[in-house]
């Protein structure tokens, strides 16, 4: 989770003048490529450009660039890393100067002994319910960064069963809602029981 990363370039006329001016698009390309060369599935890496402005008109060379980044990790160890990395850029472009305002967001949220022992008091309640849960390591975000990060036991994802978050086939199954509730109801109660 990240955001503003900002290059610098001239503006010129494109057509009279094209030599110039500095294209901070041309940079920001050089960047993107970078940055998505930097995602690691091996480590629970993930790196998404996903917004990019620069430029005012076609006939213009850019004097200005942005882009938004997305940044996804499993560990703080990874995130520390990126972080460095991110923040390490150098120009290619000569005569562009590159702007690293953003950082990260909220702490990954790891694989924590607390987070695994609930996870099997939620399986095994599942179990008992007649179905199954499994256990996924994906590169989402919430709250629960937050809380597991301070040492308290999280799971995430408890909700609605579906696919495609996100994309035009985005859905949840109607069916499965009573059985997920159960689960939450069910687990609520053995929590609460239990201290």
């Amino acid at each position: 989770m990240w955001r503003p990363f900002e290059v610098k370039g001239v503006s010129s006329h494109a057509g009279n003048h094209h030599k110039d001016g500095i294209n901070a698009i041309e940079e920001i390309a050089h960047q993107i490529i970078r940055l998505h060369q930097s995602t690691d599935y091996s480590k629970g890496t993930t790196v998404n450009v996903g917004k990019i402005s620069g430029g005012t008109r076609t006939n213009v060379v850019p004097e200005e660039a942005e882009v938004e980044v997305d940044l996804r990790m499993t560990t703080l160890a990874e995130a520390v890393r990126m972080d460095a990395y991110i923040h390490d850029a150098h120009s290619v472009v000569p005569g562009t100067s590159i702007e690293v305002t953003g950082g990260l967001n909220r702490p990954p949220m790891e694989r924590t002994k607390g987070n695994v022992e609930l996870f099997n008091v939620a399986k095994n309640i599942a179990a008992e319910l007649g179905f199954e849960v499994d256990e996924a390591a994906v590169g989402g975000g919430s709250d629960g960064n937050f809380i597991s990060a301070m040492g308290i036991p999280v799971l995430d994802g408890l909700g609605a069963v579906g696919d495609g978050p996100h994309a035009e086939n985005e859905h949840i199954l109607i069916d499965k809602m009573p059985e997920r509730a159960a689960l939450l109801a069910q687990l609520l109660l053995e929590i609460c029981h239990g201290e």
